[in-house]
This record gives structure tokens, C-alpha cells and sequence, in this order.
């Protein structure tokens, strides 16, 4: 019989590296990988890599995030975030290192039992794309 998905609920505080504390969590609570399946909360100076750049763009101020989901693996990282300015102005773009939350991050993770997850290269893409496998 195989053990229940497990959760993760996390309250980030100020100044924490969204990213990088989403993968030290990751790396304690589920080894085999885990996806983001809740976020929200806010950064400041955030910095998006966006859909065919392969370079991070900087967006100054305050955002509020209103999305944030992914995978997280031995392997890497696949996050994707949705933030909002004061004007309601709306970007979306791959999370990177440097991130910093500005007054909190409240985010769910999920460990779906009997699973492992990982990244590896996809000849179709030419990315490092999920693999998913059962659990010896």
C-alpha cells in the first residue's frame, strides 16, 4: 500500500530568495520532487525569465504574486510566476535566483505518493523537461 501525497505549506518571511528557499524546503520535504501547486504573496524588484529569452528581465517596484506553480526536482527547478504592479499591470515569466520577497510568500507544495520526479533532456525540445517514474 502506498503512503498518502503529502503537503508542504510555507509562510516565506521579507527578504527571502523566493526560488532558492523553495528548493531548500523541496530538498528536505520530498527528495523524489515535488510541484508548487499554490502560491501567493508578494516581491520586490522582480526578475522574470521570459517566454524565448534566455536572459532574466528585471522588473523594478513592489509585485504581488498572483500565481505561482511548478516542479521541484534533484534535477532543477520548472516554475512559472504571474505578478501584478500597482496599476494592475500583469507579467508572467520563468522564476529565477535573486527573487526577494517583499512581505510574504505563502506557498503549497505536494509530494504525490508514489512517484519521483526529474529533469532530463527532451530531443523533441531541446530542454531539460520533467520525467516522471513510479517509485521502486
Amino acid at each position: 500500500m502506498m503512503p498518502d501525497s503529502a503537503f508542504l505549506p510555507l509562510r516565506l518571511p521579507p527578504g527571502v530568495d523566493l526560488r532558492r528557499a523553495l528548493e531548500e524546503a523541496a530538498a528536505g520535504f520530498a527528495p523524489e520532487g515535488c510541484f508548487v501547486v499554490s502560491g501567493i504573496g508578494s516581491l520586490q524588484d522582480a526578475q522574470l525569465r521570459l517566454a524565448a529569452h534566455d536572459d532574466a528581465t528585471r522588473f523594478d517596484g513592489p509585485w504581488e504574486i498572483l500565481s505561482l506553480a511548478g516542479t521541484l526536482t534533484r534535477d532543477g527547478a520548472h516554475l512559472h510566476i504571474a505578478l501584478s504592479d500597482g496599476q494592475g499591470t500583469v507579467v508572467g515569466g520563468h522564476l529565477v535566483p535573486g527573487n526577494r520577497v517583499r512581505t510574504t510568500a505563502e506557498v503549497l507544495l505536494c509530494r504525490p505518493a508514489g512517484w519521483v520526479l526529474g529533469r532530463g533532456r527532451d530531443a523533441a525540445t531541446g530542454y531539460d523537461e520533467l520525467q516522471v517514474r513510479r517509485s521502486p
